[in-house]
């Protein structure tokens, strides 16, 4: 007798909660089109990349039906119908949308964060060149290239570094591509979102020398104005170049022509040539060598 009541009471309260909620559904539905709203799925807790939708992290919201956005779910069921999973990331009570979350195959992919003609391109990174892992996904970096100076004169130390890319947006750090992750963390490879002329850039790049990432303000949209530089843009010094030493050695070993003496009086006081500025190129003709500056985008001046 005991268990039969426990069991009429049970089904009662099961009732009167069914009856509750199938009504303030009803309530919520009639006030909606009372005051012209539409009924939209939202997240009821913020969600991350890769995450499952659920009915727990899920519920219906009014929204005003003249600026209901586009893709948005009506039921909680179309959400849920094949495992959907979250796309990006979705802060609490913003509407699900359909390009934010997965097809019906649930799948979780990376590609569907990309922009209309952007691809996803992987370059190997460090400590240092992802700038001790403080460049995390979301971010915006420019990538610098660090190779040997072409040209049969230059040595193995005749270094040059040159912006290959600015404003590039940063996809993942080895497999983790939540933006809501923001804690500095070392990695060996960056995916970037490029366009496909910047990706052939990229992968031609990593075969001629070392790459590295430089962190930006993601409102800075100005372009950087950067050369090439050098070592000899390093401090005052500079340095030597192989060629210019091979060619003082043919200048010693050349005949002195004979000058005539002249009185000191007569003879005009020597005046050092004066040394360009920036970066510049020796050309050498013969045994005489002059140096020609080389303007910031390859042209001389």
């Amino acid at each position: 007798m005991v268990l039969g009541a426990a069991l009429v009471v049970a089904a009662f309260v099961v009732f009167l909660l069914n009856s509750y909620l199938s009504g303030y559904e009803e309530r919520a539905e009639t006030q909606a089109r009372a005051q012209q709203l539409q009924r939209i799925v939202v997240a009821s807790q913020p969600l991350e990349f890769g995450q499952a939708l659920t009915s727990e992290n899920l519920r219906l919201a009014n929204f005003p039906a003249s600026s209901v956005p586009q893709g948005a779910f009506h039921s909680l069921a179309d959400v849920l119908r094949g495992g959907r999973v979250a796309l990006r990331p979705i802060v609490a009570g913003e509407p699900v949308l359909a390009d934010k979350v997965s097809g019906a195959d649930g799948r979780a992919v990376l590609a569907a964060n990309l922009a209309d003609g952007m691809r996803a391109v992987a370059i190997p990174v460090n400590e240092v060149s992802s700038v001790a892992g403080f460049a995390r996904p979301g971010d915006t970096v420019d990538v610098l290239l660090t190779r040997q100076i072409p040209g049969d004169g230059a040595g193995g130390q005749d270094q040059m570094t040159d912006v290959i890319l600015e404003r590039v947006k940063l996809l993942a750090i080895d497999q983790v591509a939540n933006e809501q992750d923001t804690q500095p963390k070392v990695g060996s490879t960056a995916v970037v979102e490029v366009d496909i002329y910047s990706a052939q850039k990229l992968v031609l790049a990593q075969k001629l020398g070392t790459l590295s990432l430089a962190l930006r303000n993601v409102e800075n949209q100005t372009p950087a104005v950067a050369g090439t530089v050098t070592a000899r843009d390093l401090g005052a010094g500079g340095m030597v170049r192989p060629i210019r030493a091979r060619a003082a050695a043919v200048a010693a070993a050349a005949p002195t022509p004979q000058i005539f003496a002249q009185p000191a009086a007569a003879r005009p006081a020597a005046v050092a040539p004066a040394r360009p500025m920036g970066p510049t190129m020796s050309i050498v003709r013969g045994v005489e060598q002059t140096e020609e500056p080389v303007g910031r985008l390859g042209g001389s001046r």
